[in-house]
């Protein structure tokens, strides 16, 4: 059976979408020649030498080399805690996600990140929200000299900074310091730096580090800064954990999460709120996965600080889901034990099929919150919950709240766009262990998967936090699609959304025009770097040069109309016949959405195995056999690729075509 640790392959991206690159070891000699050149002093001085050395590709691999001899901690250790942490990312002077810089150094006394920027939440944690962070901030402050706007703000402060607090720890604890030490010799020091004070979550996150050194890793940083780390063979002493003093796992209440996370129990209420039965929340109970069964993972953000997030999720006259993960370290709230269906989806057939997962941050600055801690944190739980329900890791089970169909023609255009185009899916299924390239099939010429890269996409947005104004340049998960190839065409049109014609818009919210990262559509046509999908009913183009490309050709299935139909309805929920309905049970009506299938088109397959059935719970109930039913119905569906949101076709209506 394969670990539950989260898969931590090398991460080799490119500044070219689509590429890959390697740092040779001449570029690693390279960057330690200069080592001399670039270790500091603390106090001032140190900090206008720190200024001046983040401006060139190289300096943050030469600053890792400038603090590991400084501060006696290994090279590979230092540069494989920061990327365990941020992946090597740095945006200057800014916090979301809780912590600074490279290194993640937390300035605990500025509370929440959502307080510290003015976004709500209470002045106090709300119940359940963990234990404070470390101040690792204000501990590098003290133990290099550099004031903490320098640690914040420059790149090589804040390595100085987190070498340091590193180096202190390993004294601490009585262990040899220095820049040739053995790594092995570091495996407490860095379960230390997790900021866990839970012993299997401290445990895995220097696992997963440790991973990171035996595998090797290299990338560009979204700030533009080239890191590689060389694999090198480790067998880390794992015997000094117990050194640490830390907790044992002791969860309360029926959590469902696997070792080496940090997960606590706050319970969402299922509560009556008045005498009518049908006036309760905030969920539902069920017998699942027996009936219905659990076949999906929804990905969302709270659009809200994590305090307020638990909040809402307590009340029993709002919503619920099942899990909510926090930005700054990827701590777990779980809400509902898993056979009961929570309310977060905004369609009851996936509703009652999938678990929710919500992660602290607002889709229109994603990037900003969406942290190394969480994808980590995130990557794990649902590759844990994947295997317990037998739910394969692929998008069309494990997808977006933004891909999810509305129920009828009227409330397509109102259903959310959440995680968004910073979310990196990308990222996330390499976490999984299940990467989105790995699948290719060349010469295949039916079917496409959009893969663009990420960090290196930067695609146009407007609106990210003042109406009509351009978003901040940065990595997105999208290709846009035009109307002809060409970048001078319109975008096209997602009649849902704009009845009037009208082409989809450069607005963050607007998913119209959108080919998500990981999706896999039928290819209409192609004309030189030019490819066409069938997206929503229409042709969709957009660039995808064979030298740079945007998607991989893959191998699957696709459907199109069964002969003589003039137009396949297709649907936003698969809900049984009507002669399944048993005698009190009405039947719920099934309604096209208003997109046209039509001969000639045709749409990738990504289940051809959807359960066909209705959840009746409309009333509060603690008993549930009795007033609860699963209709299941023997009308078949498929789930189909439609556009940016999946849809539903019955199989009477279309025939399955192998791809080529």
């Amino acid at each position: 059976m394969a670990s539950d640790s989260v898969a931590t392959s090398a991460d080799i991206s490119s500044p070219l979408r689509g590429r890959t690159r390697r740092r040779s070891m001449a570029a690693l000699v390279a960057a330690a020649a200069v080592i001399g050149g670039l270790a500091l002093t603390a106090g001032p001085s140190a900090q206008a030498q720190a200024t001046s050395v983040g401006s060139d590709a190289g300096s943050r691999e030469r600053a890792f080399a400038a603090a590991s001899v400084e501060f006696g901690v290994p090279q590979p250790v230092l540069e494989a805690v920061s990327y365990a942490q941020t992946r090597w990312d740095f945006n200057p002077g800014h916090s979301t996600s809780g912590g600074y810089g490279p290194m993640h150094l937390v300035d605990a006394s500025l509370g929440s990140a959502s307080e510290a920027k003015g976004l709500g939440g209470p002045t106090a944690p709300a119940a359940g929200a963990g234990a404070p962070a470390a101040d690792t901030l204000s501990r590098a402050a003290t133990l290099t000299g550099l004031d903490k706007d320098a640690l914040r703000t420059d790149e090589l402060a804040n390595i100085r900074g987190g070498a340091a607090v590193l180096a202190a720890e390993q004294r601490t604890l009585g262990l040899p310091v220095g820049a040739t030490t053995s790594p092995d010799a570091w495996y407490a020091a860095v379960a230390e730096s997790s900021g866990s004070a839970q012993e299997d979550v401290a445990a895995a996150f220097a696992d997963d580090t440790f991973a990171v050194i035996a595998s090797g890793a290299a990338r560009r940083t979204v700030d533009g800064k080239d890191v590689s780390l060389l694999p090198a063979r480790v067998s880390p002493d794992k015997s000094q954990l117990g050194r640490l003093g830390l907790v044992k796992k002791n969860n309360r209440g029926p959590v469902d999460c696997p070792p080496g996370l940090d997960c606590e129990w706050v319970p969402a209420p299922y509560e009556k709120l008045g005498p009518d039965p049908s006036d309760y929340g905030n969920h539902d109970l069920a017998s699942r996965p027996s009936s219905p069964k659990i076949t999906n993972i929804v990905i969302h953000n709270t659009e809200a600080s994590y305090d307020t997030t638990l909040k809402l999720v307590t009340d029993p006259t709002y919503l619920s889901w099942q899990y909510s993960l926090r930005s700054s370290d990827g701590h777990i709230a779980q809400h509902l034990e898993p056979q009961d269906v929570g309310w977060h989806a905004g369609n009851w057939y996936v509703n009652s099929h999938s678990i929710g997962l919500e992660h602290e941050g607002f889709a229109a600055t994603g990037a900003q919150w969406f942290s190394e801690s969480m994808y980590r944190s995130s990557a794990r739980l649902v590759k844990y919950l994947a295997r317990k329900y037998d739910i394969p890791l692929d998008m069309q089970h494990i997808f977006g709240h933004d891909q999810i169909p509305g129920v009828t023609p009227a409330n397509v255009a109102g259903m959310h766009w959440d995680p968004g185009p910073y979310w990196n899916w990308e990222r996330y299924f390499q976490l999984l262990g299940a990467p989105l390239n790995a699948h290719a099939a060349d010469g295949a010429v039916d079917l496409v998967r959009i893969v663009p890269g990420f960090d290196d996409n930067i695609q146009p947005l407007t609106s990210c936090t003042t109406a009509g104004a351009p978003c901040e340049p940065q990595g997105t998960n999208f290709v846009y699609l035009h109307q002809a190839p060409s970048t001078d065409a319109p975008y096209i049109n997602d009649i849902a959304l704009r009845p009037n014609g009208a082409p989809a818009t450069t607005r963050v919210s607007d998913i119209g025009a959108r080919a998500q990262a990981g999706l896999t559509f039928a290819v209409a046509e192609r004309q030189g770097d030019w490819t066409a999908i069938w997206f929503n009913g229409v042709k969709g183009w957009f660039h995808n040069p064979a030298s740079d490309p945007t998607a991989i050709p893959v191998e699957g299935s696709y459907v199109v109309p069964k002969a003589g139909l003039a137009k396949v309805p297709v649907y936003g929920r698969a809900y049984p016949e009507a002669s399944a309905y048993p005698a009190g049970i009405p039947v719920q009506p099934l309604a096209p959405l208003q997109y046209a299938f039509t001969p000639g088109q045709r749409y990738a397959v990504g289940d051809l195995t959807v359960p066909t059935n209705y959840y009746r719970a409309t009333t509060f109930s603690l008993d549930t056999p009795n007033d609860h039913v699963d209709v299941v119905g023997q009308d078949r569906y498929y789930q189909i690729s439609l556009g940016h949101r999946f849809a539903f076709v019955r199989a009477a209506d279309v025939e399955v075509m192998t791809a080529k």
